[in-house]
């Protein structure tokens, strides 16, 4: 089997001149073979960039266009392919966008993988440890107490005993954030554990203690990015004298980051991104890794049921992996991009036993929000 053709496709809900937010836009690949097979896959990063990087020309050795590194070989080669791709993009970042697109494209080779062995994804990593996994939501609070009251019920409804709020200044004014967080744990109660992501917006160590003394009271079950994933030090301290679990990650790239992270900064929960570290190849690194150092791995996933499919079947091969975001979006790109999205079913999420990931692209939309440029 050979491949074919490596489709990069920009998909972008507003139009160009118009703002966009987390979950409206996308990179996805499409990797053909001539025995008809298709693999998909998707990137949560900058799509023009990722798209520029797949499709570019080859300058030299180092510096490689992945669409031309990938013509001709065997998908089912996955490792060395990673490997070549690695290689071939050196000149462009061995982290940050080079890895994204990395990552998309190798996501796409375990699902050509699958489909051509007639087994789930999970069944090529080893084998599933559990037919459902619980769910945590994540959702962007709202301009006033009525809206973020809505959202919260919406969650409830669908059985999540785990939250998690960020973005729209979340982090920037005390008072305004403890309010909204009073707020919700009045409406969920004390069983239901509530998780704040800060962006990286608290300033220093210092500033992360006074506002985690002051919030101390809601309970909460981790701080997600208190400060910028650079200020190892900073998470350090954080991490041994907040009394509040610390998490990160979801920015960084390869098990040599994550080294890095877990050496320097010692959190309680790492989050890497399978759509930006690396794809789910890098992930098994990342994983042991983190058992390793005695982190829990809470992945990161906030863009389309591919994401979403392909963290599924990840978590379903590790032992520990028990507990995976679940995008609270009204995108149309995570709603029905994905025909066979994976719906939360009592706060849960069932592992597809489909042979490779297991999902069905909506061609129309595909249409529809596709970027011709």
């Amino acid at each position: 089997m050979k491949i074919t053709d490596v489709e990069a496709i920009w998909l972008r809900v507003p139009a160009l001149d118009q703002a966009c937010e987390w979950g409206e836009d996308a990179l996805i690949v499409r990797i053909h073979t001539d025995t008809g097979l298709i693999g998909l896959g998707e990137t949560d990063s900058s799509p023009a960039v990722v798209k520029a990087l797949i499709e570019t020309p080859a300058s030299h050795e180092t510096c490689q266009g992945l669409r031309q590194v990938l013509i001709g070989e065997n998908p089912l080669e996955i490792d060395r392919l990673w490997k070549k791709m690695y290689r071939s993009t050196e000149y462009m970042g061995r982290r940050g966008v080079a890895i994204h697109a990395i990552s998309a494209l190798d996501i796409a080779l375990w699902d050509i993988a699958g489909q051509h062995y007639q087994v789930p994804v999970h069944t090529l990593l080893g084998g599933k440890y559990r037919d459902r996994i619980e769910a945590y939501g994540t959702f962007i609070p709202a301009a006033t107490d009525e809206q973020n009251h809505a959202i919260v019920a919406r969650l409830l409804s669908q059985g999540l005993r785990s939250i998690k709020l960020g973005g729209a200044g979340f982090g920037e004014n005390l008072p305004r954030d403890a309010h909204i967080l009073r707020k919700i744990r009045e409406q969920v109660g004390d069983e239901v554990q509530i998780q704040i992501d800060l962006v990286g917006r608290w300033l220093n160590s210092s500033h992360a203690m006074a506002q985690c003394n002051a919030l101390r009271e809601f309970n909460l079950g981790w701080i997600e990015e208190p400060l910028s994933s650079d200020d190892l030090r900073g998470l350090a301290y954080l991490a041994e004298h907040a009394g509040i679990p610390v998490s990160g990650g979801e920015g960084l790239a390869t098990r040599h980051e994550f080294r890095a992270f877990l050496e320097g900064s010692r959190p309680a929960i790492v989050q890497p991104d399978i759509t930006r570290c690396g794809g789910i190849s890098e992930m098994l690194h990342i994983y042991e890794m983190a058992q390793e150092y005695g982190a829990r791995l809470v992945p990161h996933g906030f863009s389309t049921g591919i994401l979403l499919a392909a963290t599924i079947h990840f978590l379903a091969s590790r032992e520990f992996g028990n507990l995976i975001e679940y995008s609270q979006s009204d995108s149309p790109l995570f709603r029905g991009l994905v025909k066979n999205l994976t719906p939360l079913e009592n706060g849960s999420v069932k592992v597809s036993d489909t042979p490779g990931l297991g999902i069905v692209l909506d061609e129309d939309m595909v249409q529809r929000y596709r970027v011709r440029k």
